[in-house]
């Protein structure tokens, strides 16, 4: 299953495109030249995370008037593209239409990863609710039994709810934009899992079930 693949229509139907960011001067600027009228524009991608995000990326960008090619390197979250013409291609706009947005690379060592900030808070929370959760669950795998097995198994529901809150908005973020824009990503069944996970358990709890 290809899980970012979109629609042909979505990634070539560009004539409702909102404003584009950056500007084509700023895009032809920061451009280089290739020689022969060919130029090559680096563009900064920070929500691409899957192959099927580079294949759709790369064939909807191919597809455009004017662009020889497009390479999307994964690891930096970079994409090359390569373009004929005095004037710009639209290839930020057709990003924006495929959910990614896009802005000038900058190749700056030092510029704090905000991404990689948000995923270390986000393991953060999610490491210290499952250990406190463990804790409790070893005590009703010893035979706790009754109102206070009821009792762990509720503190442990809300010890779950800012874990799935804060450490799982960034796959719900991620699976609501790429449903918002017609495709789908490999964050979408992690969050249908998680949300499915939670809710029965959380109905197990109610219903005083022995394993919550």
């Amino acid at each position: 299953m290809s899980c970012c693949a979109p629609s042909a229509e979505l990634a070539l139907d560009l004539t409702s495109t909102t404003s584009v960011l950056p500007s084509s001067q700023e895009i032809r600027l920061a451009s280089r030249s290739l020689g022969d009228n060919l130029w090559q524009t680096d563009l900064s991608v920070p929500t691409v995370h899957c192959a099927a995000c580079i294949q759709a990326i790369e064939t909807a960008l191919g597809r455009l008037d004017r662009v020889e090619g497009a390479r999307v390197n994964l690891s930096t979250k970079r994409v090359a593209i390569r373009w004929r013409g005095d004037s710009v291609p639209p290839f930020v706009a057709a990003l924006g239409r495929l959910g990614f947005q896009a802005h000038l690379f900058e190749a700056d060592a030092d510029k704090k990863d905000k991404t990689l900030a948000e995923l270390i808070r986000a393991v953060a929370v999610a490491g210290f609710a499952a250990g406190n959760i463990m804790l409790l669950s070893v005590s009703v795998w010893s035979g706790a039994e009754g109102a206070t097995r009821d009792l762990f198994h509720w503190v442990s529901a809300l010890i779950a709810i800012p874990a799935l809150a804060f450490a799982g908005g960034i796959f719900f973020r991620s699976a609501w934009n790429a449903l918002r824009h017609g495709r789908m990503n490999m964050d979408v069944p992690i969050a249908v899992g998680v949300s499915l996970a939670y809710a029965m358990s959380l109905y197990e709890t109610i219903n005083h079930g022995d394993h919550a």
